[in-house]
């Protein structure tokens, strides 16, 4: 009897722990599946976060780029600081009235004066050693002379090597006449009864000389501008001509003066000049010098 109560106690208590695994097991399991989904959830929600401040950070990182792009754009660069003064000054130049220059560069001259031979002249139908026919005069070695030219400017520093000094390009004539009442030879008479009677013909003397030279101006900006020509080419044409027929002579020049500005572009000067021909053209000097006075106007 007392076997079988134990049995019995036995198998009620087995049951009892059965039942009560039974109950306990769906419990744990659920218990268990609850804390992986939490889990799950707060590593998912770990991840978005860390993905949220991420995103946030690129956010501001583009914000604060585009700022600064932002202030360059507005922010005026060097060049186009330059650009702009560039702008200014030409809408300033523009707006300014056209004032006339003050003096011009050219000139355009007169001249006169005293002129000297170093040699008298004969020629064809004055004095002549080749037909000594009636009357042999020469002429005489003074002259006057008169002349006109243009001063051309090419540089106002000699090319950069001499502050406020011009060279000029000079072409230049002159007339210049030696006597009007020379009595000419025998070869000089029409009709031929004046040589029988012994009356002669007059003869002028002259001669025209065309010169091209640099003229170096000093004291550029000044009223008083002394200058002087270094060396220059002259042809001179001589009438009478030569016993030979010779009428053109060409040489060298040399010359200085000075001039002063009276009225705008209106001045007064004097020169002196020596034209050198290195010899006689068929028995004809035409080497001398020329002293005289001028008068400018700027053109």
């Amino acid at each position: 009897m007392t076997f079988t109560k134990t049995k019995l106690a036995l198998g009620i208590a087995t049951a009892t722990l059965t039942m009560a695994g039974a109950l306990v097991s769906p419990q744990a399991v659920a218990h268990s599946k609850a804390e992986r989904v939490a889990e799950s959830a707060n590593s998912r929600a770990e991840a978005l976060e860390a993905q949220m401040n991420q995103m946030q950070q690129m956010m501001q990182s583009m914000q604060s780029e585009l700022n600064r792009v932002k202030a360059e754009s507005t922010r005026p660069s060097a060049e186009s600081e330059k650009v702009q003064e560039l702008d200014q000054w030409m809408t300033s130049v523009k707006s300014q009235p056209v004032e006339a220059k003050e003096h011009h560069d050219n000139t355009l001259f007169f001249r006169g004066g005293y002129a000297h031979a170093d040699q008298a002249r004969n020629g064809v139908s004055i004095q002549s050693d080749v037909v000594p026919i009636v009357a042999q005069d020469q002429a005489d070695t003074d002259a006057w002379y008169i002349g006109a030219g243009f001063d051309f400017n090419l540089t106002h520093d000699v090319w950069g090597m001499l502050d406020n000094t011009e060279v000029l390009a000079e072409l230049m004539f002159e007339y210049k006449e030696f006597a009007g009442n020379v009595a000419g030879n025998g070869i000089a008479q029409d009709p031929t009864a004046l040589v029988a009677a012994g009356v002669p013909r007059s003869v002028t003397v002259n001669q025209l000389t065309l010169t091209a030279a640099p003229k170096i101006k000093f004291m550029e900006g000044s009223d008083f501008r002394p200058w002087v020509i270094p060396v220059g080419l002259g042809l001179h044409v001589i009438s009478p001509p030569s016993e030979s027929i010779t009428v053109l002579n060409p040489g060298i020049m040399f010359g200085g003066g000075a001039d002063y500005r009276i009225w705008k572009d209106i001045f007064i000067g004097a020169d002196a000049r020596y034209h050198l021909t290195g010899g006689a053209a068929d028995g004809v000097n035409t080497d001398g010098f020329t002293a005289g006075g001028y008068l400018g106007i700027g053109f």
